[in-house]
């Protein structure tokens, strides 16, 4: 029997959750912080973001809710500057 590979393109929109509802400050390990200097302004931190705590993109700066962030990482992953690096909450 032969496989064949079906290419699926799945969508680039965050799942965004009701802020408010899912408080993780009290139990994340680690955050995200931006390296200002090297943030290019690009937004792909605050478009893979699994819960939308990433807003108000500009070079140099962002906006992340850390009352909501599950500390996953994908953000710092993502980054193609390497602008975000994850730390001890």
């Amino acid at each position: 029997m032969a496989f064949r590979t079906v290419k699926v393109e799945l969508p680039v929109t965050p799942v965004t959750t009701e802020l408010g509802r899912n408080k993780t400050l009290a139990w994340q390990e680690v955050v995200p912080k931006l390296i200002a200097s090297r943030c290019n302004g690009c937004g792909d931190c605050a478009t893979y973001c699994p819960e939308a705590v990433i807003s108000d993109v500009r070079v140099g700066s962002i906006k992340i809710e850390l009352d909501y962030c599950k500390g996953c990482g994908i953000c710092a992953d993502v980054c193609p500057k390497r602008a975000i690096k994850m730390v001890k909450a």
